[in-house]
């Protein structure tokens, strides 16, 4: 087999690579989008948040597109679509994030199996480490949107 060519399961995990940095790019507009429609009396520290979440989206994407371009791939132009609530109460931006949180779980889980299956270990320990992140995140989110009378 040539350099050039690639097995089903090479395809497989660029195009999930693919999806995971279209997700990740779309994150960083989401959570810019999300701090700039933050209003009232709690505006920084929600702001910040979702800054730093941009950011971090922004570093994933390098990473995936980094990981995409050494397997022989390319970078999609384009974000994952999103769709725009027109809602921008904190509940709802947080309702939202959590929303996309547990997508990008599911694509990171989706690509531990294929790095897995094509025995990637350096992709799989990638992979793995930002299911983990996600879930922190979802995590946090989750505490965030829950009512501090409900516990």
């Amino acid at each position: 087999m040539s350099v050039h060519e690639k097995t089903y399961g090479d395809e497989a995990v660029l195009s999930l690579l693919g999806q995971v940095y279209k997700a990740e790019i779309s994150g960083v507009n989401r959570y810019l989008h999300y701090s700039f429609m933050i209003m009232g009396h709690n505006r920084i520290p929600i702001q910040k948040w979702f800054r730093d979440n941009a950011q971090e989206a922004m570093i994933h994407a390098i990473t995936v597109g980094e990981k995409l371009t050494a397997l022989g791939g390319h970078p999609p132009l384009i974000a994952a679509q999103l769709e725009e609530g027109h809602v921008h109460t904190v509940q709802q931006l947080l309702q939202e994030s959590l929303a996309f949180e547990e997508q990008a779980i599911q694509l990171y889980k989706q690509l531990v199996t294929a790095a897995t299956a094509l025995g990637d270990i350096a992709l799989e320990e990638m992979a793995r480490d930002f299911v983990r992140m996600e879930v922190e995140h979802a995590d946090e989110v989750r505490k965030m949107i829950r009512r501090p009378d409900a516990l």
